[in-house]
């Protein structure tokens, strides 16, 4: 028992190590915060940047500190309360942006970028297919596990509005989705 307390103890000093870095500000970002203004219906010209594999959640801090300044970084959250958290974002365009998206839910949910017509389109091929296969990731689109955090890099490439759904059966249509308007 007593070597399982010192065993923690050396994990909390070395994440606290890890995490100090030596100044007072920290070693992570956020992208900007989010807008609340609702978005346009304006498709943006968009191009995938690239996809991170997806890592368990309690490693995402460290994950999300590496090449933190190469792009603008939003934290997105899914919920088996079907929400994407948060609900608005505003991004900068032509910066690549990169989505950090954790399922803090117990069941799979997916993060899927494109306009109204795009998004009912994956929705009705996700229903075609059963709505239940594990969505593949694609340049504009992740499924993220339960418990896992994945991240999705795209610059979008005109200023308009865009949109982030989960499409297993039933997610959007009760309102998983969210507002990214591009600035």
């Amino acid at each position: 028992m007593h070597l399982a307390r010192f065993a923690a103890l050396a994990v909390i000093l070395v994440l606290a190590a890890g995490c100090s870095g030596g100044s007072a500000s920290p070693g992570w970002t956020f992208g900007p915060p989010p807008s609340q203004s609702a978005a346009a219906s304006t498709e943006a010209s968009k191009a995938p940047e690239s996809m991170a594999p997806a890592t368990p959640v309690a490693a995402a801090s460290a994950s999300a500190e590496a090449g933190a300044s190469a792009a603008t970084r939003i934290e997105v959250t899914l919920t088996d309360m079907l929400k994407i958290a948060p609900a608005t974002m505003t991004v900068p365009a032509g910066v690549p942006v990169t989505f950090v998206v954790t399922n803090r839910g117990t069941v799979l949910h997916e993060f899927t970028l494109g306009d109204e017509e795009e998004q009912m389109a994956h929705d009705k091929e996700m229903m075609e297919a059963g709505g239940m296969s594990m969505p593949k990731d694609e340049p504009m689109a992740i499924g993220v596990e339960p418990g896992m955090m994945k991240e999705l890099t795209v610059t979008f490439d005109a200023p308009g509005a865009t949109l982030a759904g989960c499409h297993i059966i039933g997610h959007y249509a009760a309102g998983m989705k969210a507002a990214i308007t591009i600035e």
